[in-house]
């Protein structure tokens, strides 16, 4: 159950008009009230004799009853409340009971004899209703208000427990603004899917992914069509910025800006400095990030690769260093979620994109992090843009398989961190990004999975029976169950490269199961396939390779043909 407290506003008519009004999309039906102050307030819904001006009116008198000039130019509350869209539906008597109790909480109407202001709750939807009140007690005071959007959450809490409804993660202060009812309105006004709010904080995050410093990331805000404002002192010292849509404008005319503290706490000039300035203590302080080098050889696909071994790096961290740099890497792997979001082809970038929202979310939490330390992971995400947009096939499409393969764990791992924390709404975040990794890792593994499944089907008999007995050798303890899945016939030609190449396939496939996380994959053939071909260096994209068997001097054939049905069908994670 989700309340949303509303900025205060001027015009209780106008807000009572909405309510009983048929709604922008005609979405309001049988809109009544279900409960108010003293429960015999007039109905406009239902009393075919009452009037929004009637219940209007009633509202107003304690604001009108005071001097012209004591009443608040602001004295309008609105809260909505909405229950989870697989909650029961809810009588008008629990609804209005809900009401009080939210009223009370609040301190809109406190009760136990003490003052209290005039309210009404109406409900127009199964699911939700709204809460209108005048913020002048019926003794002239004002009402002790304060926290409210906080204390109607606790709240709610509470009465989800009571009434066996889905129950959602407490907050902790450190979630980004949700954009108000205005901002909402507005954006459906204009056609947009998202408000102007969400939009700008999803281009700050990317603009700010693996910068190495103030002058780069405002050159990418530039880059992206925001307009730019900076606050700077007297001195000339930076202080601050904020942004805005060309489009958004306000009843005037002109753009309406948000500073980023409004779009995310760490979106902040202060938090964002944070990035680019060391923690690593060398006995003469912070000392700033050399800036990250630029994108070797290789483009997209080796930025991938070497971002696939930076993740690799950091579940590491996460697991064994303290909790401050653990943060650290946790919301750097924000940023290298942002960047492969960005740039990445599109069968995979709306999902993508979907896990970089959800996770960013998960990439704060009151454990502050220790910035510094988390270098090799920013210098992906800055080598993830830097590369630029890859291919959706070849080695750029299988490489995107490969570092999506290493995210959904280092993300898994974020939320074992956070669930040991009991950061419910990070750990909540983080499960839902995993998911979304899990959906993109399908799309992105069909192709090259289902070349190394064609391989391996070819490589012949003594060459199958080669590999059976090195897998028996190095994971005993895996091996019937990788010879069981569909995937084996990919990892068996994973591990004819790397004995071809020269590599010893027997301890390479050793070390990459003796690390963490292999429980939570669908698939633990697809898993080693690419952290062997990660680890010795092998093509991601085999669909052109021809693998020859020693023993026999037959090759197992050429093939570009599409994934074998059962291969790459996101088993993998």
């Amino acid at each position: 159950m989700i309340p949303s407290v509303n900025e205060s506003g001027s015009r209780t008519i106008g807000l009572l008009a909405y309510l009983y009004g048929p709604g922008r999309h005609e979405e309001h039906t049988d809109p009544h009230l279900v409960a108010s102050f003293d429960g015999m307030s007039p109905d406009p819904g239902r009393d075919p004799a009452a009037t929004l001006k009637d219940l209007q009116q009633l509202l107003d008198q304690p604001v009108m009853a005071l001097p012209r000039h004591a009443r608040p130019a602001k004295h309008v509350w609105h809260t909505s409340v909405r229950a989870a869209a697989d909650d029961r539906i809810l009588t008008d008597e629990e609804w209005g009971e809900i009401a009080r109790r939210i009223v009370a909480a609040t301190g809109i109407d406190p009760g136990g004899g003490r003052p209290g202001c005039r309210w009404a709750a109406v409900r127009h939807a199964d699911d939700h209703i709204h809460i209108v009140a005048t913020l002048v007690c019926e003794d002239g005071s004002r009402p002790d208000d304060y926290r409210s959007g906080r204390r109607a959450q606790a709240e709610c809490r509470l009465i989800e427990k009571e009434l066996g409804l889905h129950q959602v993660a407490p907050g902790d202060g450190t979630a980004a603004q949700r954009p108000t009812s205005a901002e909402r309105h507005k954006a459906e006004r204009q056609g947009r899917e998202r408000t102007a709010r969400e939009e700008l904080r999803e281009t700050v995050r990317r603009a700010v992914a693996g910068a190495a410093g103030e002058e780069e990331f405002f050159d990418r805000l530039a880059a992206a069509g925001l307009l730019v404002r900076k606050r700077t002192a007297p001195s000339g010292d930076l202080l601050g910025y904020k942004v805005a849509l060309p489009d958004d404008r306000n009843k005037d005319g002109e753009p309406v800006f948000y500073p980023g503290a409004r779009l995310a706490p760490d979106l902040s000039l202060p938090r964002i400095r944070e990035r680019f300035t060391s923690a690593l203590d060398d006995g003469q302080g912070a000392t700033p990030v050399e800036p990250p080098s630029p994108t070797g050889p290789g483009g997209p696909s080796a930025a991938r690769r070497r971002t696939a071994s930076a993740a690799w790096q950091a579940l590491l961290v996460i697991e064994q260093e303290d909790d401050a740099v653990a943060a650290a890497y946790i919301a750097s792997a924000g940023e290298v979620l942002d960047a492969l979001a960005k740039t990445s082809a599109a069968h995979t970038r709306a999902k993508l994109r979907e896990a970089a929202i959800a996770f960013e979310r998960a990439s704060r939490s009151h454990v502050r992090a220790e910035r510094g330390h988390d270098r090799a992971l920013r210098q992906a995400a800055r080598d993830l843009v830097q590369g630029g947009p890859a291919l959706g096939r070849g080695e750029d499409g299988a490489t995107t398989a490969m570092v999506i393969d290493m995210l959904f764990f280092l993300v898994t791992a974020a939320f074992h961190w956070h669930a040991k924390k009991g950061h419910a709404q990070q750990a909540a975040a983080a499960r839902q990004a995993a998911e979304h990794l899990r959906a993109a890792y399908q799309a992105a593994a069909a192709q090259p999975l289902g070349a190394l499944y064609q391989r391996g089907r070819r490589l012949g008999r003594p060459l199958l029976q080669r590999q059976a007995a090195v897998l028996r050798q190095a994971v005993p303890q895996l091996a019937e169950q990788i010879l069981a899945e569909p995937g084996w016939y990919a990892l068996a030609a994973t591990l004819a490269d790397a004995e071809a190449a020269g590599h010893d396939p027997a301890a390479l496939l050793a070390d990459a199961a003796g690390r963490r996380e292999l429980d939570t994959a669908e698939s633990v053939s697809d898993v080693l396939v690419w952290r062997l071909r990660r680890s010795s260096d092998l093509p991601a994209d085999t669909s052109n390779t021809v693998v020859a068997d020693r023993r026999t001097g037959r090759t197992a054939g050429r093939t570009t043909g599409q994934a074998h049905t059962r291969a790459g069908s996101g088993r993998g994670r």
